[in-house]
């Protein structure tokens, strides 16, 4: 691949450009546009990064694969940014629940043990019929409530 030749006159003309955009985007810092202030930032540095990419990479001169190359980095970026945004706006659409108490962890199946030690578990009443130790963990999965009789 032969390399192509800029003349000098290109580059100082792309480096007067990009120190005036620099600049642009120092001046906008101090004006107040609201939320357009990102977004007229983000238009500026696209623009810089552009020049830089065609002119200091040479893709302006390079061959068509280099570009549908780049090109398709771009696609790629875009769809990242926007499944990103799509997941930023969409996160008030569904309520943050004031409890996340599970049915099997509710306060009443848990029972004080009348010697004052710690609570033990206790099956929802439709999990009776399973009374006894629990065979994976060993452990005591019912208790008798108050006024039935144990087993």
């Amino acid at each position: 691949m032969p390399d192509h030749v800029v003349p000098k006159k290109i580059y100082f003309a792309i480096f007067a450009s990009l120190l005036a955009l620099t600049g642009l985007t120092t001046g906008m810092a101090y004006v107040n546009l609201g939320p357009w202030n990102t977004i007229v930032a983000l238009i500026i540095a696209c623009c810089k990064a552009t020049l830089v990419a065609l002119f200091f990479m040479h893709l302006r001169w390079s061959p068509r694969v280099m570009r549908v190359v780049l090109l398709s980095a771009l696609l790629w970026l875009a769809i990242l940014i926007s499944l990103t945004t799509t997941d930023f706006f969409s996160r008030d659409w569904i309520p943050i629940p004031e409890g996340w108490e599970s049915s099997l962890l509710r306060r009443e199946n848990f029972n004080r043990n009348p010697r004052g030690q710690p609570a033990t578990w206790r099956e929802p009443q439709s999990f009776a019929r399973n009374a006894g130790r629990d065979a994976s963990t060993n452990l005591e999965v019912l208790t008798p409530r108050a006024g039935t009789s144990g087993s």
